[in-house]
């Protein structure tokens, strides 16, 4: 199991996240795209691809609204270029991105043909546009290797078009195995539905997880991040009673009182009001022993790759110091093979 970083790009900071990134052995790092909170994605992926050699780079993840898919593809295709063929597309409905400029994630019948409409444009292929042929012209003079694209999914209609359209599905539901589990039997039957073959998906993960030998500590740096991924599963036209009981209360709470001003931060009222029991049924926040057996876990349930959330946005630096050399363990014990 390969196991990767996700973190917000910094205004000077960028290129520095992916150099240690790449030398503590992380698989890959993935930046968020939330223009009002972080400088534009694509231009700090540049950066930081201009400092790494091999650790894959993407978005984690952009949205089908506030950019057409033409923009995203040939973005995707220029950064694609100048890393040598390390690039991943990840891509979402749209959560704080949209919210910050009043708007909503895109509905599900867009979102299925934006990633239609944008694996055209990686392909090189002509589509129809308001009448008019268009494709990413400049690519015909290039070799560009293919670009991958991987949906975040968490309900189980998105989790269903990302297996009709999508090379790669990261689960955002947390580190439950069960619910990993039933997440990827549904993507199988998606993709058979799908006349595709489900064996060449790879199925993923965002796991929230702060190391640290005082537990509550770990609870406390890991709330800001594990309560946006509660807010997704309480997203309005969820099946709330769907959810596994220990999910259920934290998902209403997070859908009437989430905080979009304090987004990812942990000393928000709403990341406060998630209970110990599903900080740690959801995350992994602990010693390092621990961890590596709760990925161990994650990567025996079938996950082929864990997108790692390092902690809050406002996790004091003392902690994530601590955290990330404890993750790069983890990131060597679980890249063996699962025991057959």
């Amino acid at each position: 199991m390969d196991l990767g970083i996700l973190t917000f790009p910094s205004p000077t900071g960028s290129a520095d996240t992916a150099r240690m990134a790449e030398q503590l052995g992380f698989h890959s790092m993935v930046f968020a795209d939330t223009q009002c909170l972080t400088p534009d994605v694509w231009g700090q992926l540049m950066l930081a691809a201009a400092v790494t050699e091999h650790i894959e780079i993407g978005t984690g993840v952009t949205n089908p609204v506030s950019r057409d898919p033409s923009v995203t593809a040939s973005a995707a295709l220029g950064l694609q270029l100048a890393s040598g063929g390390r690039v991943v597309l990840g891509i979402g409905r749209g959560d704080s991105s949209m919210a910050k400029i009043g708007r909503r994630p895109a509905p599900l019948a867009d979102f299925d043909l934006y990633l239609e409409r944008l694996r055209a444009y990686l392909d090189g292929e002509e589509i129809p546009r308001e009448g008019h042929p268009s494709r990413i012209e400049w690519l015909a003079d290039c070799e560009v290797p293919r670009v991958p694209i991987e949906v975040a999914a968490t309900g189980p209609k998105v989790i269903k078009i990302a297996a009709k359209r999508a090379d790669r599905i990261c689960f955002a539901v947390g580190a439950d195995t069960e619910r990993l589990g039933d997440c990827i039997a549904r993507a199988r039957r998606g993709a058979e539905e799908a006349d595709r073959d489900p064996d060449t998906l790879r199925y993923g993960a965002f796991v929230n997880c702060v190391i640290h030998p005082d537990r509550d500590v770990a609870r406390e740096a890991i709330r800001g991040g594990l309560s946006v991924f509660a807010h997704f599963s309480g997203f309005q036209g969820m099946d709330i009673d769907s959810l596994p009981e220990g999910a259920r209360e934290a998902a209403r709470q997070m859908r009437t009182g989430y905080d979009m001003a304090n987004h990812a931060v942990g000393s928000g009222a709403h990341a406060q009001s998630l209970a110990a029991d599903f900080i740690h049924r959801f995350g992994v926040a602990g010693p390092l022993e621990e961890a590596i057996t709760r990925f161990e876990e994650i990567r025996d349930a079938g996950i082929d790759f864990v997108r790692v959330v390092p902690g809050s946005r406002d996790m004091p630096r003392e902690v994530a110091s601590t955290s990330m050399p404890g993750l790069s363990k983890v990131a060597a014990a679980v890249a063996t093979e699962a025991p057959a």
